[in-house]
């Protein structure tokens, strides 16, 4: 077979594949109606009725109601909300719902990807595009300390795809997408961070972030200091501010302090910090262990919960 006959092959298979993406995804996808003007988009997370969604795109308290994948328009209340993740967690009362499939593989740069959006009675949308970046904190946007990782991607999100899937080419959803937190351009929550929301949300209506009451920037640990110490990494943080009266002073850190470890974890950065105060800390001893003249020393301290 000559190439000029096999390249239309290829492209049709490909086609028909992104299409199939689509209908799998489309299946767990809801509308929203949570805002007075166009309607948005949700995510069925479990067979028991929870749908998450942007924050931003349910502007009420009550009275929102959804459209279900079959067509079937029904009630639904908030469980919580998140602004700093502009994530809500809606429920549906006495209905068991098919959940979109999630993506069990780590997303990629260069992945071909899709933006699923239902905003309206026209059925489902999407757009297609690749992932641009697997990222951190975004310096530009303070509410991004609390999200560990984030997608970027250039596929489309058209009017009203906020609260949709980004799916790969198998149709699995890999996160959330919010036009907001990516101010107008395709920025993706991914999914452990949304079951990390989501737990935290049933439980108390709201994500508790736990606070130390320390500044700190990040430093390198000399080769010997690491050695002799045993220490998991050669970035730590040292102590720049200490709070007045907060959890850390209390407990008798101090400014200079070396934070080397929070919970167990290697802290060597300020993200890699709130990460560790995100889990449900708040009320709870944990466990900081710092570099305090060339020695290492454990301090328990009880977080408490970040304003």
């Amino acid at each position: 077979m000559s190439e000029s006959t096999a390249t239309p092959s290829v492209l049709a298979s490909l086609s028909d594949d992104l299409a199939n993406a689509v209908e799998t995804a489309s299946a767990g996808v809801v509308t929203v109606y949570g805002r007075q003007r166009m309607p948005a988009t949700g995510i069925v997370w479990t067979a028991s009725g929870l749908i998450v969604s942007a924050n931003h795109v349910v502007e009420k308290e009550d009275d929102i109601h959804i459209d279900l994948p079959d067509g079937r328009h029904v009630g639904s209340s908030i469980v919580g909300r998140d602004p700093n993740t502009d994530l809500v967690l809606l429920s549906i009362d006495g209905e068991q719902l098919t959940p979109a499939p999630r993506a069990t593989h780590e997303p990629k740069v260069g992945q071909l990807v899709l933006a699923v959006g239902r905003p309206g009675k026209s059925g489902p949308m999407a757009s297609l595009g690749v992932i641009g970046m697997v990222g951190g904190r975004n310096v530009n946007d303070p509410r991004s300390k609390h999200l560990g990782r984030f997608l970027k991607t250039d596929a489309a999100m058209l009017p009203g795809f906020s609260g949709g899937p980004l799916v790969d080419a198998w149709g699995d959803v890999l996160g959330l997408n919010s036009s907001t937190m990516g101010r107008g351009s395709g920025f993706t929550l991914p999914n452990e961070v949304i079951d990390r929301v989501v737990t935290s949300l049933q439980q108390h209506g709201k994500v508790r972030r736990g606070f130390l009451g320390v500044s700190a920037q990040a430093v390198a640990v000399n080769d010997q200091m690491s050695a002799s110490l045993d220490l998991p990494s050669k970035r730590a943080l040292v102590i720049v501010g200490l709070e007045s009266g907060g959890p850390a002073e209390q407990q008798g850190l101090l400014i200079g302090d070396i934070i080397v470890r929070v919970g167990g974890a290697p802290v060597g950065s300020v993200d890699q910090l709130m990460e560790q105060l995100s889990g449900d800390v708040v009320g709870q001893p944990i466990e900081i262990e710092v570099i305090r003249g060339g020695e290492l020393t454990v301090r328990s301290i009880v977080a408490g919960e970040r304003a």
